[in-house]
């Protein structure tokens, strides 16, 4: 049975809770990864989504801060969470279809402004979190799984607006993508968005900063869906809503869809 995959940092769902319902409306996919939630999972608003179809949801919240949700129309039981880099933060959660397929939902530390881990603690904190999800792919040897989120890191040349300029910015330095590619390589996860679309710069992320987001298009993709090897040629149909970064008070991030023959 097909099912589509959506994941998407939302920057309050609360805040922004008829945006995820129109995307649930008009795109429907039939999972839906939000990160940055930003709210205690009792007060994300769930009835508006369960009228829609989304009666199942898995989730990890706090108060103001990170939180990440998969919102489900499929059944859907919670698989866990992890503390990773034992930061105290709602960042990653897992949920399990019927079909087997293990869904793990991720939200990397952004990592401040500084690429510096003596300078800047939050960069320390982000290059932790992601060498124990390499450290956690070892372990566990993940089959069956999609990995999505926002990871916060734009890994390829092309998934920036600017290569050379973005080499000292946060998401775009070499230890990041290092970082990056080590947990990657230890899942042997496949980066499902560029199996699909191997070329071309690809963004799901433009600044708030931007007078003109859209006509700049000074972009990053930092938004990602991964799957294991035992499923990634069940993958087909990746695309970026791009619309939805232009939608009323948007997120800075647009959804990124997959969709598996699975």
């Amino acid at each position: 049975m097909p099912f589509t995959i959506a994941t998407w940092n939302i920057n309050s769902v609360r805040l922004r809770e008829g945006l995820v319902a129109r995307l649930l409306a008009e795109e429907a996919p039939d999972v839906l990864c939000l990160q940055e939630c930003k709210s205690p999972v009792e007060k994300i608003p769930t009835e508006g989504f369960s009228a829609l179809g989304y009666r199942f949801m898995v989730a990890r919240g706090q108060k103001g801060y990170n939180g990440v949700a998969i919102l489900s129309r499929l059944p859907i039981v919670d698989a866990g969470d992890r503390d990773f880099a034992g930061l105290g933060h709602a960042r990653h959660v897992a949920a399990r279809l019927e079909n087997g397929v293990t869904i793990h939902n991720f939200y990397v530390p952004a990592g401040g402004d500084i690429p510096d881990r003596e300078e800047n603690e939050k960069f320390g904190q982000k290059l932790d979190f992601v060498s124990e999800m390499r450290d956690w792919a070892r372990e566990d040897g993940p089959a069956k799984s999609i990995l999505v989120g926002d990871l916060n890191i734009a890994p390829r040349e092309d998934d920036v607006w600017n290569h050379k300029q973005l080499l000292k910015i946060v998401s775009h330095t070499p230890i990041e993508v290092e970082h990056l590619s080590d947990a990657q390589e230890a899942g042997n996860w496949v980066d499902i968005t560029r199996q699909d679309i191997p070329d071309g710069q690809l963004y799901s992320w433009w600044s708030y900063r931007a007078q003109d987001w859209d006509a700049a298009d000074k972009g990053r993709r930092l938004d990602h869906i991964w799957a294991t090897p035992d499923i990634s040629n069940a993958a087909h149909g990746s695309r970026v809503l791009r619309a939805a970064r232009g939608w009323e008070q948007p997120s800075d991030h647009a959804p990124v869809f997959a969709t598996f023959d699975l």
